[in-house]
């Protein structure tokens, strides 16, 4: 308790040296300072301390039913009709991220947050101190110890700076639930909401809206800090009814399936208001859309 404490205080002060960014042209646009009010812990694994919500800075915030793609690899067809577009941060240029705002289209940017690769352009940044056991199937990727807000926030600020300068409207982080995982670290339940909660706050300060990755234990304190969810095989895992929560809140609900075929769990995906598709593991172009999906 005595380590998230001193994380939140430095937390605050990060923070507070933030410029904040407004968006332009959102269909739908918050303010920070009310898009977020203060959370109080609701389950025994939760840190006591209420941590306080984001305020400045405006963010545009996709629709609750929206029509999206996610790719990572191959040619991207920035002509496909959708709402949103989940794209790599680095990968992707702002001439890209610009020529999908013409269209209108909300752009998420993906980096992971939790985890150290090696092959990014500012991998030379993350000491090695910080570097944890290597994540099992991604060579050259090692968790983080997210304890380490004194050396891994000014590297997070600069991530979220380049998403906030290449245009992108909302980042997608993933690996933020390293506390349930085996990292290298004795990480908690409470260093996870703490690490949380700071990319939340920092993204915000920063103009762009987040999304909560995976991550489903920790979505009761979670949930008035992010803007969306993306899970990744809730109807494979039988987890899905922990998603509800952003559902009931009105915040969109993005699930991506690989193994499970469209036809067994689409129609459940859409009687739950979820934005869900069927795509391969390389994340290329390929997708089947549940919204447009029709069984044989």
């Amino acid at each position: 308790m005595k380590r998230a404490l001193i994380a939140l205080s430095l937390v605050n002060l990060i923070l507070s040296a933030c410029a904040s960014k407004s968006t332009t042209t959102p269909a739908q646009t918050v303010s920070a300072g009310g898009a977020a009010p203060a959370a109080t812990p609701t389950t025994p694994g939760t840190i006591a301390t209420s941590i306080s919500a984001p305020t400045t800075g405006n963010y545009r915030i996709p629709p609750q039913k929206a029509s999206w793609q996610i790719q990572y690899t191959g040619e991207i067809d920035i002509n496909l009709d959708v709402d949103v577009f989940n794209l790599d941060l680095f990968e992707t240029s702002s001439s890209v991220i610009e020529a999908l705002h013409q269209r209108g289209v909300f752009v998420m940017c993906y980096f992971s947050a939790g985890s150290y690769e090696d092959w990014r352009p500012d991998s030379s940044r993350f000491p090695s101190e910080v570097w944890g056991k290597e994540m099992e199937g991604w060579p050259g990727e090692k968790w983080l110890d997210i304890r380490r807000l004194d050396l891994l926030a000014p590297i997070m600020e600069a991530r979220l700076g380049l998403a906030a300068r290449k245009g992108c409207d909302g980042v997608d982080l993933d690996n933020v639930n390293g506390y349930d995982n085996d990292t290298g670290f004795p990480l908690t339940y409470d260093d996870q909401i703490t690490y949380n909660v700071f990319l939340a706050r920092l993204a915000h300060s920063q103009g762009l809206a987040i999304g909560l990755k995976n991550d489903l234990e920790q979505i009761p304190d979670l949930l008035p800090y992010f803007d969306w969810i993306l899970n990744e095989e809730c109807f494979t895992r039988q987890e899905c009814h922990h998603l509800l929560p952003f559902i009931q809140a009105g915040k969109p609900v993005f699930v991506v399936e690989y193994e499970t075929p469209p036809q067994e769990f689409c129609p459940q995906a859409n009687q739950m208001g979820f934005n869900a598709l069927h795509k391969n593991w390389e994340l290329d172009a390929y997708r089947t859309d549940c919204q447009q999906f029709s069984a044989p």
